[in-house]
């Protein structure tokens, strides 16, 4: 569970069509296959257009803004038609196909291919015409969907793995998505290298549960293999990030990379979900939390200076005041920068749902808390950074990342350049940088 946005972005992406994307980087990048296979089906010839919903089912939370959307697409499109897609669609079809301003559901598999969005259901069908989702389960593979950009961003997203095999007590993700498969080898350096030939300076590789991959492919090769495959093969590449990974599962070609490849950016989130023990234990997390705090000592001597960021979740069933406590001292423990909070969120259908809840008010306000914590060690990451080079990667008109994925202002460069510049300081949300030039200056 990974998320870098919030929200849903929305961008129009061909003559007609609207994409809105919930959750997850991997659903950025399938958002941009959707974009290719609805024009390819002729969705974007249709009068009024068409607007399709890429759904998150991560919380409870993430479908309400979902319906909400629809419901707001309906109002300011009423000649449009409207898809949702996406996990939460796929988890639960019929409450959606339910939805008067709904049009058609497709399944995670679906959307990824023309022939779903051609011959659409008329206008007032019912409820199971609606409906086009198959079991996730019996999908055994994943194809390499081949993009060539992904539309108004700086960084390019290439899947590599999709599914889970894990049974985490609190997600309804592997309903959605299904067992574990990877992307063959091949595929991802192909795709990489058709995005670097295309100028994108950055590539982030995006799965579900990405240290798991290889697992079903001849040889079973692991993550770490293929990004040493990628950086070898793909010399364009001038910065290669991981998406969210599950540090129990790291292995030693990945720690070497991390090691010895300056190409291999120095940022890393963790997929912890909480600091105290028996918690884990009934989550079925695979991680006991000083194997966390040794992984992140370990890398450190490996990368000093690289970045941790963390999912945490706040208010777990059962989960007492000192076993909180315990996730709230891990954030130093672990030296965590970037954290990711989410109240618990009971889902039907998992087994946490029926485990003995925390107060929602509690709930709450152990997620500010961890928030707070969040807030100070971001703070303290800021504060360390004044008078060193970075490099930048500008994301829009004054603003970028660097290499450990710290927002910065800065003066300089166009979307997808990377900047040489000095860090001059910040102002508590984010650096600000003086570009290399204008120092020389």
């Amino acid at each position: 569970m990974s998320a870098l946005e919030k929200g849903a972005a929305q961008a129009p992406i061909g003559k007609g069509i609207d994409v809105v994307t919930f959750g997850c980087r991997l659903n950025t990048y399938e958002s941009e296959v959707m974009r290719r296979e609805a024009e390819s089906a002729g969705l974007g010839a249709l009068q009024g257009g068409a607007v399709i919903f890429n759904t998150c089912a991560v919380t409870a939370e993430a479908v309400r803004q979902a319906k909400q959307a629809i419901r707001k697409a309906r109002r300011e499109n009423p000649s449009a038609r409207i898809i949702v897609t996406g996990c939460a669609a796929q988890t639960e079809p019929q409450n959606f196909a339910a939805m008067d301003e709904v049009d058609l559901v497709l399944g995670n598999e679906e959307k990824l291919k023309a022939n779903s969005y051609r011959a659409l259901p008329d206008f007032g069908v019912n409820d199971t015409e609606k409906a086009r989702v198959n079991d996730i389960f019996s999908v055994r593979e994943t194809a390499g969907h081949m993009v060539d950009a992904i539309e108004g961003r700086a960084r390019a997203f290439v899947q590599v793995q999709n599914g889970c095999d894990h049974r985490c007590t609190f997600c309804i993700i592997p309903y959605g998505r299904g067992n574990s498969r990877s992307v063959p080898m091949g595929a991802v350096v192909e795709q990489v290298k058709r995005l670097a030939g295309n100028g994108y300076a950055e590539i982030v590789l995006s799965g579900v549960d990405m240290t798991s991959f290889g697992a079903d492919l001849p040889g079973s090769p692991k993550l770490g293999k293929l990004v040493k495959t990628i950086l070898r093969q793909v010399p364009d590449v001038k910065r290669l990030r991981l998406s969210s990974i599950d540090s129990i599962e790291a292995d030693d070609d990945l720690l070497e990379a991390i090691a010895t490849e300056p190409r291999l950016m120095p940022h890393l989130h963790l997929s912890l979900q909480s600091g105290d023990d028996m918690i884990l234990k009934r989550m079925k997390r695979r991680h006991l939390r000083d194997q966390s705090i040794r992984f992140c000592e370990d890398v450190r001597k490996l990368r000093p200076g690289i970045v941790f960021g963390a999912d945490i979740i706040a208010g777990f069933p059962t989960e007492t005041e000192a076993m909180f406590e315990n996730s709230e001292r891990i954030v130093k423990e672990c030296g965590l920068t970037h954290l990711h909070v989410f109240p618990f969120s009971p889902r039907e259908g998992t087994p946490a749902a029926r485990m003995p809840q925390v107060r929602r008010e509690v709930v709450k306000a152990r997620a500010a808390r961890l928030r707070a914590a969040g807030e100070a060690a971001y703070r303290r990451h800021l504060t360390s950074l004044p008078g060193t080079r970075q490099s930048i990667l500008i994301e829009r008109d004054g603003l970028g990342r660097t290499e450990g994925f710290t927002l910065a202002a800065i003066d300089a460069g166009s979307p997808g350049e990377i900047v040489e510049a000095i860090i001059t300081g910040h102002d508590g949300a984010r650096l600000i940088a003086a570009p290399l030039a204008a120092q020389a200056a």
